[in-house]
């Protein structure tokens, strides 16, 4: 497939994974998926939909693949990003050599996320039904129904969002405090993440063009 230059810009600023990223690029383009950079990485796509990002880290430079979650992982190579990453799977290099040594088992896991996307295959989010409340925000939902109902009626990514938003917190107070922050956010359906000033050019994503307002 043809190379991007913007990419070429990315794995030029990334001097310290530069072979890797070269390496790994070749191998992913070797797939017939289409380049571009998002998220300030190189994504690459399959009919519009994505598929794998390459990315160059402080300790190591990493292929990610979007639905990682869902591929059979037959040589264990996928690790979870975080525990709360319910997608997301990446395989972490340090060398070329590592890279080149699977280069048939990355094609292979290639293609089969590209069958996954062919399939119309989504990663099964409803186990976010099952999410922790912490203790203040059920206090807030007994204190305003109005506050519960506009929660209730958010996508259950959106309120995963922000209850491990509020529960990354170890004070109660804190809790707490960062609840009644996001009360009108919540009320006015907006995720956690959402843009609520309209000047983001990736919505309704954020993209911190608020920060322009002066």
């Amino acid at each position: 497939m043809e190379s991007d230059r913007s990419v070429d810009g990315y794995i030029r600023e990334h001097t310290m994974w530069h072979d890797e990223l070269q390496t790994l690029r070749k191998i992913v383009l070797a797939c017939q998926l289409t380049e571009q950079v998002k998220w300030r990485a190189p994504c690459y796509t399959f009919e519009g939909k994505n598929v794998v990002l390459i990315s160059g880290l402080k300790e190591y430079c990493a292929l990610s693949f979007m639905k990682g979650a869902l591929l059979k992982d037959t040589d264990g190579l996928l690790i979870q990003p975080g525990e709360n990453t319910r997608a997301a799977r990446l395989i972490r290099f340090t060398n070329v050599g590592e890279i080149v040594d699977l280069k048939a088992v990355l094609k292979s896991y290639i293609h089969e996320a590209i069958e996954l996307e062919k399939a119309r295959l989504k990663v099964d989010f409803s186990e976010n039904r099952e999410l922790d409340f912490p203790d203040e925000l059920l206090d807030k939902f007994n204190e305003s129904s109005a506050f519960k109902t506009a929660f209730d009626a958010l996508t259950l990514g959106r309120q995963r969002g922000y209850v491990l938003h509020f529960s990354g917190a170890k004070q109660s107070k804190t809790r707490a405090a960062r609840i009644k922050k996001c009360v009108q956010r919540i009320l006015d359906g907006k995720g956690f993440h959402d843009c609520i000033c309209g000047l983001s050019q990736k919505l309704p994503n954020c993209d911190g063009s608020h920060k322009s307002i002066r």
